[in-house]
């Protein structure tokens, strides 16, 4: 699951202001019709589709969803299913931390086994991703039989229109890491024995994406350099709140993602939640958790006075896959749902979304065409007065007593199956706070070889002056630099306030330089702005270089001096 950080508190005068300048047009999202104990109950009945071809079981099929597979299962799965005659390239994504080979398979019809093949056929590649938090488990089955389903299948699918690149078990060291699902994941309705959250160095993987120091990811951000996918899926499960929807959705959240989130959060998840509930009887909702406020535990009691999002920064998996110009879409199946029903609306969503992956074919290509914009929002906030929509809730009742009455169901407490839509206030989306003009270029100093590092793993072309460049640019003077006293997976997170200046200075031979007339524009003006809300700075990179009265160690180029 998505868990929320604390958002910095501002003003309430400046927050009235912000939200007056920049709220965004908000349609609320339809009400899901009468949420009563039998339509709930007629959505339960939906379980986890049967193998509609021959090959091998999942595990959990095997065991009746009783027990996820382990590692060595999903490796003996892929085997017999090439054994098998499907119609998949086998591939090794990266090794874990532990020297787990992490798999990847390429599905096709006909079959390619290379980004450049793949792109010759013209195309959308859709990346999916299960298990990157172990303990949340149905995406690695689901995709596991999705793969079987498709490949296997002599009917024409949709693998005849799209590329699926799928990674059903990225977390390849938490999910051996196995332990009671009470232990691994305290609010989950099975199976009894799970994986854990963190990878093989005790790191968080979703939160990893720009600071990239798991060897996952910096496997992941190969394979999207490498296959560039139009559509990136990552496969969760939810904590806490007691709601109507059997699986709940996100777009990249960051206001930067521009285009691609636009188009995910308005044209292609709509689209998916309404074909959830006409073809497979679920019912999907907007991500979030029922809380007092942004950033508050998880709200399980019957008073719920807001629906909240998670965090927009691209630290998440699909909020930077969002900064890359790419569609991305965090799938988050319904964690008190029993674990066969949570992998059949997995499963379910994954198949509508390479449909209409291959519908919405020329969009995609669309994305690949566009020019990053002129302005990047490098800090933004929840929206501070969300409109009110319709949220579906399950009321809970006490037991009067201790007793467990179902896995993942606090003790003293029980479901009533009764559900409310209630009118609240849906708080799904971001909007800036500070935005900056993309310069020319940003130069750095020969010495800063941790962020040249980090930049090209981004895959972002980093230059070498072969001879002094005068310029008209833009310095950084630092007035305070701010480090949370709080560790975040091993790092004191900084944030810089200071002040700019314009000058004009020769930048010298040696010097590195990273222009912002290639693709991934809005990415590089993330990571080594300032005063970004999660770029290098923000994780550390530039620390040896900080202190107050010096200057920041990039240079903005606006221009050539005397053009």
């Amino acid at each position: 699951m998505i868990r929320s950080a604390p958002a910095r508190p501002l003003a309430a005068a400046a927050l009235a202001a912000l939200a007056a300048a920049c709220t965004p047009a908000w349609t609320p999202p339809p009400a899901a019709g009468p949420a009563t104990p039998a339509s709930a109950t007629a959505a339960s009945t939906a379980t986890a589709p049967r193998p509609s071809t021959a090959g091998p079981h999942t595990r959990a099929e095997r065991t009746g969803y009783l027990e996820t597979s382990r590692y060595a299962d999903v490796v003996a799965f892929l085997d017999s299913l090439r054994a098998g005659g499907a119609a998949i390239h086998l591939d090794t994504l990266g090794f874990s931390p532990q020297g787990r080979a992490i798999p990847l398979v390429i599905a096709s019809r006909p079959l390619v086994r290379t980004p450049e093949e793949a792109r010759r056929l013209g195309r959308p590649i859709v990346y999916v991703q299960g298990n990157i938090h172990a303990g949340e488990v149905e995406g690695k089955e689901a995709v596991q039989a999705l793969l079987r389903d498709l490949t296997l299948d002599p009917r024409p699918n949709v693998l005849d229109s799209v590329v699926l690149v799928a990674v059903p078990i990225y977390n390849a060291d938490g999910n051996e890491r196995f332990a009671a699902q009470a232990v691994n994941r305290e609010e989950q309705n099975g199976p009894e024995r799970v994986g854990e959250r963190a990878n093989g160095q005790g790191l968080d993987l979703n939160r990893d994406y720009v600071k990239a120091e798991a060897p996952e990811t910096r496997a992941s951000l190969a394979a999207f350099a490498r296959w560039d996918p139009d559509v990136f899926v990552d496969l969760h499960t939810t904590d806490g709140s007691y709601h109507g929807y059997a699986l709940t959705y996100a777009p990249s959240l960051t206001p930067a993602a521009g285009a691609a989130g636009a188009l995910t959060r308005d044209v292609l998840l709509p689209e998916l939640r309404r074909r959830m509930r006409a073809r497979h009887g679920f019912e999907t909702f907007d991500y979030g958790n029922f809380t007092l406020g942004y950033g508050d535990d998880v709200n399980t009691d019957t008073v719920k006075p807001g629906w909240y999002s998670y965090d927009h920064r691209p630290r998440f998996g699909t909020n930077y896959v969002g900064l890359r110009g790419r569609v991305s879409i965090l799938s988050e199946a319904f964690s008190h749902d029993p674990f066969e029903r949570r992998v059949a609306s997995t499963y379910a969503f994954v198949r509508e979304i390479l449909s209409l992956a291959a519908e919405r074919g020329r969009e995609l290509a669309a994305l690949r065409r566009a020019q990053p914009a002129r302005d990047v929002a490098i800090r933004s906030i929840l929206i501070p007065h969300p409109p009110r929509g319709p949220v579906i809730a399950e009321d809970l009742a006490a037991t009067g007593d201790s007793s467990l009455t179902q896995p993942g169901v606090p003790r003293g407490l029980r479901r009533t199956g009764r559900f409310r839509t209630l009118s609240i206030p849906v708080a799904d989306r971001f909007v800036p706070t500070l935005t900056r003009r993309m310069p020319a270029a940003y130069a750095l100093a020969p010495d800063a070889t941790d962020a040249v590092r980090l930049l090209a793993l981004h895959g972002l072309r980093v230059d070498t002056l072969r001879a002094p460049w005068r310029v008209r640019g833009e310095a950084f003077a630092v007035d305070s630099v701010v480090r949370s006293p709080r560790e975040f997976q091993r790092h004191h997170e900084v944030r810089l306030v200071g002040r700019w200046t314009e000058v004009d200075r020769v930048v010298p031979a040696g010097w590195l330089v990273v222009r912002t007339g290639q693709p991934l524009a809005t990415l590089a003006a993330y990571l080594l702005e300032p005063e970004s809300d999660d770029g290098l700075a923000t994780w550390n990179v530039f620390d040896a270089a900080l202190r107050p009265g010096g200057e920041f160690p990039v240079l903005r180029v606006l221009e050539p001096a005397g053009r």
